[in-house]
């Protein structure tokens, strides 16, 4: 078998392969952080830190949209974190069928503690890569996800 440089399909097939590794194995870690000190899931952290992006609040259909997930999977995240006094829902001009959510004081305070663990964990999980490695990666990211956004 012969030896030699790989194909730029082999090489990105290979930084794809790495991509998604390293991503699982932040994304399992992070999990169990998550659940072993705040006794919370990613999903629900993922819904704090849409709500606390919006002051004003998300309208539910926004928030999903927002998530890359269903009404249901968001729905059933909001209802928990409205009976534990995290998150308030509101009608939209006393339209009924619509309601904004948004985090309650007690909400904010508990996604900031949540958020500060997370990017020391973050921080942690990724100390071997400098910031002008992490600012280079980003944008060779964003460059990448914009190229393939505008495909149909």
């Amino acid at each position: 078998m012969v030896s030699g440089p790989l194909s730029a399909s082999k090489e990105k097939l290979r930084l794809w392969i790495r991509l998604l590794r390293a991503s699982r194995t932040i994304e399992g870690e992070l999990r169990d952080r998550l659940n072993k000190e705040f006794d919370t899931t990613l999903p629900r952290f993922d819904v704090m830190a849409a709500l606390y992006r919006t002051p004003d609040g998300m309208l539910m259909s926004d928030l999903s949209r927002f998530l890359l997930v269903s009404n249901g999977n968001v729905t059933g995240i909001v209802d928990r974190l409205v009976s534990e006094g995290l998150v308030q829902r509101s009608q939209r001009n006393g339209d009924r069928r619509t309601s904004i959510v948004h985090l309650t004081r007690t909400g904010k305070d508990s996604f900031r503690t949540m958020a500060a663990a997370h990017e020391r964990w973050v921080d942690e999980l990724l100390a071997g890569v400098t910031r002008s490695d992490a600012r280079q990666l980003t944008s060779m990211l964003k460059a990448f996800r914009s190229n393939w956004e505008g495909r149909a």
